[in-house]
């Protein structure tokens, strides 16, 4: 009995809207990293891209339950000392909406080339309208 490997040229590739309104953040990003590393497919292989894309519409509508908004922060550093800049989670949403879920879904791939590739084939905007109707993306229910 042989494993079943994907080649890259093999991989089928399906575009997938998925609507963030009123939905929680991180149980949404989890199964936004689990359809960019393709383990919703049979054929998933774990060194192959296997991953479908993601257009993530109203993202300034998503949802964080307690007290997050305040108490959660991301967090950068410049590279000099005592350059730790914090930012909480509330400012995040009013300058840049899509940054909250690029960044949560992000930090659930896998750290290396084959983790940026993936990272590549999530869309993110604001609002409901996306620039993406051509691939005839289908609606996913998450």
């Amino acid at each position: 009995m042989k494993s079943y490997m994907a080649k890259p040229s093999e991989v089928d590739r399906k575009w997938f809207v998925v609507d963030a309104e009123g939905k929680t953040l991180g149980r949404l990003s989890t199964q936004i990293a689990m359809i960019l590393m393709g383990k919703h497919k049979p054929e998933y292989t774990s060194h192959i891209d296997t991953g479908d894309y993601v257009i993530v519409v109203n993202s300034d509508k998503v949802v964080l339950t307690g007290k997050k908004w305040d108490q959660e922060f991301h967090v950068r550093h410049t590279g000099y000392p005592g350059g730790q800049r914090k930012v909480s989670l509330r400012t995040v949403l009013q300058k840049h909406p899509e940054r909250l879920i690029e960044h949560s879904v992000k930090g659930m791939l896998p750290k290396s080339r084959l983790g940026r590739q993936m990272y590549k084939k999530l869309k993110v905007y604001a609002g409901a309208e996306h620039q993406h109707q051509a691939q005839k993306p289908e609606k996913l229910e998450l």
